[in-house]
């Protein structure tokens, strides 16, 4: 179905208002969201379903990318999801941060993947280094060995027995 006409029958069905109107409408727009990810403006149409449905956290989410985009919405989404690799995830958008459509929405994914990278980085360097003595590897080596030879000489001793009732 094109594009257009999706957005016709999901500005229809938000028109109705009632609850499985505008969930049909939140789904036919989701799905042109991950279809072109990229279109800002099928971003705020789903924005938008989710003001209906009284989700602040779910409408920033999905103009967080956008030139405008009201505060509190933001605020939710931040609150919603405190990481910025959550978030990042939940824009769900694909591609380079060069390929959006706006300056803002490249600055906004920018900064997003800066946060990003400065978090883990923390969390790397917050991680204690200790290494793994070379004795406990050889003993979980070598008890991973012990349960596959009993395992393979389970199965062998199952295979001699069916033979043996069979023959």
């Amino acid at each position: 179905m094109p594009v257009e006409l999706t957005l016709r029958k999901a500005a229809e069905e938000l028109r109705r208002g009632d609850l499985a109107s505008v969930l049909r409408a939140r789904q036919r727009v989701a799905g042109l969201v991950g279809t072109y990810p990229q279109r800002l403006d099928l971003r705020e149409r789903l924005a938008e379903v989710y003001r209906v449905l009284g989700q602040p956290a779910q409408a920033g989410r999905w103009t967080y990318l956008s030139d405008e985009r009201d505060p509190e919405e933001l605020q939710a989404f931040e609150h919603a999801y405190r990481r910025a690799d959550a978030r990042l995830v939940a824009l769900s958008w694909q591609g380079r941060v060069d390929e959006a459509p706006t300056e803002t929405a490249r600055t906004r994914l920018a900064s997003l993947h800066q946060d990003a990278q400065l978090e883990l980085q923390r969390e790397l360097d917050a991680t204690p280094d200790q290494e793994t003595s070379w004795g406990a590897c050889l003993i979980v080596m070598v008890g991973g060995t012990f349960v596959l030879v009993c395992f393979l000489l389970g199965i062998v001793t199952l295979v001699q027995f069916l033979w043996k009732l069979v023959s």
